[in-house]
């Protein structure tokens, strides 16, 4: 008898079905970040991070090309099991000549969705608010300067009619998520009036209707960030009202809420009262530093509530991280398989036990079957995933081969 079939029998004796839970994880798609592999550069070539992002690190082999973005994709990609998708910013558009953020089209994101159709990969998007001279103030959406304002209208609904034909080429629904960096340093003087101009201009961004079957709008918050210390105008309380009022999605990224606030606890709620929830797992460290994601506590408790739910449908699951300091093709495939891992984790727990105990009021056997689940041989379902796309854990073997043949020529022809 293989280990899988012990294993198998193990999770047996607490109700779980194994089988299924790799079936169910194979189905879950998850929204793989563009910018890890070349550090939020895109394809612009002109602006310095800005908004309150930063990269550290500088590992040899970053991509500087659309050809070389998509090709350590793709060496990533070939890594990782299930159903993946991409998710891009608005500044990896592709075309011949500059174009300004607010006359982006279409067109300048074809050959991605050429890409991702011959790998039967989704796509996401986002607006791109930062790095930008319109952008230098730290003000954007909410701007006191009605010609900044309007220029950034512009480029969220350019980028919203992108979303909206990407999601009709690729028959999926685009998931176009706006984040603005705006907020002050210190203490404002005014907190109402730059809410005000953000509404007003939100407004405008969603005044022109799209099928959803198309495209999924969402808002991801934020509670502060370098340079914004005191106040964001996007804030949990803005975004989450605004989103019920307009039937529009909160997305939820774990990196942007005080250190003691968990993403987990949330999700439920925002269940209640929404059709969709979208998150952007990252991994903080005291702060919105975007580490990769590791198999950590929250993540697997961002997992649980994801299953127990049964929302594995209607939470939309991204990434976002950003490491330089690492080979980034390894840094997507640590992060997205460890995503998947909490998922598979979560998958083997018997949340209906579980939950008839919690309301039975019989808290000690609760606890006590809790943690025995902690140490059943989860790796050996884990393997057993793995099997079924042909992969295993020996995957760094090929992130060498490929920085030795691939990534220090790269580096060297710079």
């Amino acid at each position: 008898m293989n280990r899988y079939n012990e294993a198998k029998i193990i999770y047996q004796k607490y109700g779980v079905d194994t089988d299924n839970a790799i079936a169910v994880l194979k189905q879950i798609p998850i929204s793989i970040h563009c910018w890890q592999g070349d550090d939020i550069s895109g394809f612009e070539h002109n602006s310095a991070l800005s908004g309150g992002i930063q990269i550290t690190g500088n590992y040899f082999g970053k991509a500087s090309t659309p050809k070389e973005l998509m090709q350590d994709f793709d060496k990533a990609i070939s890594l990782i099991g299930g159903k993946k998708r991409i998710n891009l910013h608005a500044i990896y558009a592709i075309s011949d000549s500059p174009v300004d953020r607010d006359k982006l089209e279409p067109k300048h994101f074809n050959k991605w969705i050429e890409y991702a159709q011959e790998r039967n990969l989704g796509i996401d998007f986002n607006p791109t608010f930062f790095s930008h001279e319109m952008s230098k103030s730290g003000l954007t959406l909410s701007s006191p300067d009605k010609v900044v304002r309007d220029y950034w209208i512009r480029h969220a609904k350019a980028c919203r009619k992108i979303a909206a034909y990407i999601g009709e080429r690729l028959n999926s629904p685009c998931l176009c998520n706006i984040w603005i960096p705006d907020g002050y340093k210190d203490i404002p003087a005014d907190r109402l009036t730059p809410r005000l101009r953000l509404k007003e201009s939100l407004d405008q961004i969603f005044s022109v209707s799209y099928d959803r079957k198309f495209i999924i709008d969402a808002l991801e918050s934020k509670v502060f960030g370098i340079g914004v210390e005191s106040y964001t105008v996007g804030s949990a309380e803005f975004y989450s009202n605004y989103a019920s009022k307009n039937g529009i999605c909160c997305l939820l990224d774990n990196g942007h809420f005080h250190p003691t606030e968990m993403v987990s606890d949330k999700i439920s709620s925002l269940l209640l009262f929404h059709d969709k929830v979208a998150l952007h797992v990252t991994r903080p460290v005291r702060w919105d530093s975007d580490h990769v994601v590791l198999l950590e506590d929250e993540l697997k408790e961002i997992a649980k509530e994801i299953v127990r739910n049964n929302a594995t449908d209607k939470v939309l699951i991204g990434l976002d991280y950003f490491d330089a300091s690492i080979n980034r093709i390894a840094a997507w495939v640590i992060g997205t398989r460890n995503m998947q891992k909490a998922l598979l984790y979560a998958l083997l727990e018997p949340s209906k036990m579980l939950k008839k105990l919690q309301d039975c009021g019989n808290f000690t056997k609760l606890m006590m079957i809790t943690e025995e689940l902690k140490t059943l041989p989860f790796g050996d379902i884990w393997n057993e995933y793995l099997r079924v796309f042909n992969l295993d854990n020996n995957w760094y073997n090929e992130i060498e081969r490929y920085e030795n043949e691939v990534l220090r020529e790269r580096n060297e022809n710079e």
